[in-house]
């Protein structure tokens, strides 16, 4: 971006390697499916949401067809897209009896208290609502199959997805956030603090409290009223750690978050960075670079970065 005035960003922003975030800017749209690991592929799609659906769906309906186990780590909300693989199991009476579920984060207070599945804004009560109450009853999994974080049993969360799933999950779905976190795992934390990053991939669930840009960010959404309200988004939260997105089998990134469906977005900066700059923690989502992933970012998100204002 041309400019002839310079500055140095803001202390409280995490990442401020002022070379690497302009060469972040000037990626091309026709250079975005590019990677050097062979394993992180990168996919510019018109409607990611529709590609989730069809991932999700496709292997409930293997898992049912072949009666094997299948596991994932889902994020919330997202009421439409879990309504729609909902409507598909009961419209092709797919089973998904042998599906486990973990959701892969929730609110907290200020004490610790994590949100119960009653709190109507809360992640859990939004997948229970849109995805286990909405399939037909024979099809629905065991309700011990619908994991989620609580007070009681954070701190042993991960380990209770390695149990249940023997190691790790089938999948991690997942989508970065503004300050560049993936779940709640936030940068500049004393939760997630580590000496290195082999450190820092073996830190488990645990609660941590917000960076301010994620407070900001979760007040857009629509449990919030996509209104800016921060006053009312929970200071801290209960999430997995980079031991569970390490230790999955296969990891389903999304970069697709507009503003009613347009084309301003928070997410086109982070979602470069994320993918293209250093494996770092100051941009924890970052560490899916390392693993194989397949990440699909919408044409609303590839765009390019400019001066918009009109003359």
């Amino acid at each position: 971006m041309s400019k002839n005035f310079d500055f140095t960003p803001a202390s409280w922003i995490p990442f401020r390697d002022k070379n690497v975030l302009e060469h972040c800017r000037n990626i091309r749209r026709e250079d975005m499916e590019k990677h050097e690991n062979p394993d992180f592929r990168i996919k510019i799609v018109a409607d990611v949401t529709s590609v989730f659906v069809a991932d999700m769906f496709t292997r409930i309906k293997e898992s049912d067809e072949q009666d094997k186990p299948l596991s994932f780590i889902l994020p919330n909300p997202w009421a439409s897209a879990y309504s729609n693989v909902a409507l598909l199991c009961n419209r092709f009476g797919v089973s998904c009896r042998n599906l486990h579920t973990f959701d892969m984060d929730e609110w907290a207070n200020e004490d610790g208290e994590v949100a119960p599945l009653s709190y109507e804004a809360g992640l859990g009560h939004s997948f229970q609502k849109f995805f286990y109450e909405k399939l037909d009853p024979d099809l629905r999994p065991p309700e011990d199959h619908f994991h989620y974080p609580t007070t009681q049993n954070i701190k042993d969360y991960s380990k209770i997805i390695e149990d249940v799933t023997g190691g790790g999950v089938d999948v991690c779905y997942s989508a970065t956030g503004w300050p560049g976190h993936i779940a709640f795992i936030d940068p500049d934390t004393e939760e997630f603090k580590a000496g290195s990053m082999e450190e820092f991939l073996t830190l488990g669930s645990r609660l941590v409290t917000q960076h301010p840009l994620t407070v900001a960010e979760n007040s857009l959404f629509g449990v919030f009223g996509k209104s800016g309200d921060v006053a009312n988004v929970p200071p801290r939260a209960a999430t997995i750690g980079p031991r569970d997105i390490k230790a999955a089998k296969d990891r389903f990134e999304m970069h697709s978050l507009t503003f009613m469906g347009g084309v301003d977005t928070w997410q086109r900066m982070i979602s470069r960075l994320t993918l293209y700059g250093p494996v770092s923690m100051q941009v924890p989502a970052s560490i899916l670079q390392l693993f194989k992933t397949s990440v699909f970012v919408s044409e609303a998100i590839a765009q390019p970065f400019e001066c918009w204002e009109a003359e």
